[in-house]
């Protein structure tokens, strides 16, 4: 199991697979780098395929008296860009993980053919002239229900990414057996600090600054992070195509890997020109 180690003293743990032009995946709140397990055995024949786990994530510790910031997220991706020496490289984050893929523009733009962002929004909470974002009394209420009952607080968040019938069973016992249950629960601290990251950030200043192919991807069902949030992203992002598929919430990755796969290697083979 390899790490990459921090100067802020975090040890970061990630998976490699496959050879060629790097792709790094992102997971968002409250889950870990298993979430890309139907991208990463779909893309690592042709790519090579890098899923981290966020400090204090699945196996990713954080040491006692560390924060949980968006810079502080930020910096630890760029810090394994860094340590793998990664450049042509597609940096696609989900939800918490797009935020933190826009955050980290700022710093590794410059190693990055493309971004990809997956349910995702340039600002978490609605308010300050934002209004496709959850109201600050939904964040509120949801840090109430993490610190009542955790494990079941985050069962319903789980439970909700997805809409009725979006998920054949036979799938749903695929996402339970191969991501679910392998999955390490993060501690109520971690949670709390992470929700907190996503509720104070707000990225919409870097948008119009991103000059390189941009896909953003969003269930047109998503009740977590907004559809219309991807939407004003992409009118103001100069090279941005956006995919809205139909029957999803925040998820598809997870529900419909094989339509998400097609959208995500028919970009990929674009930005880096291959037929």
């Amino acid at each position: 199991m390899p790490f990459v180690a921090t100067e802020s003293r975090m040890s970061l743990h990630y998976e490699v697979q496959g050879e060629g032009f790097p792709l790094v995946f992102v997971h968002g709140w409250g889950m870990s780098e298993r979430v890309w397990r139907f991208q990463a055995e779909e893309f690592w024949s042709s790519y090579k395929v890098i899923t981290m786990d966020l400090r204090g994530h699945g196996d990713s510790a954080i040491p006692e008296g560390q924060g949980l910031t968006m810079p502080d997220l930020s910096g630890d991706v760029a810090a394994l860009f860094r340590h793998l020496d990664l450049t042509d490289a597609t940096l696609i984050g989900w939800s918490l993980g797009a935020q933190v893929a826009l955050e980290t523009f700022r710093s590794v733009g410059d190693r990055l053919a493309s971004l990809v962002l997956v349910g995702g929004t340039p600002r978490f909470s609605a308010g300050d002239g934002f209004e496709f974002g959850l109201h600050p009394e939904e964040v509120r209420g949801m840090a109430l229900r993490i610190k009542r009952d955790r494990s079941r607080a985050m069962g319903d968040f789980f439970r909700r990414m997805f809409v009725d019938g979006e998920m054949a069973p036979e799938q749903n016992q695929r996402v339970v057996k191969e991501i679910i249950i392998p999955s390490k629960q993060p501690e109520l601290s971690i949670l709390l600090q992470a929700l907190t990251a996503l509720a104070e950030s707000d990225q919409r200043e870097i948008l119009p600054g991103i000059d390189i192919p941009v896909l953003l991807m969003h269930g047109a069902a998503d009740a977590t992070c907004l559809p219309a949030a991807s939407r004003y992203m992409a009118e103001r992002i100069s090279n941005a195509e956006l995919v809205i598929i139909d029957g999803c919430g925040h998820a598809p990755f997870m529900s419909k890997p094989q339509i998400f796969n097609h959208v995500l290697g028919t970009f990929l083979a674009r930005v880096y020109e291959r037929d």
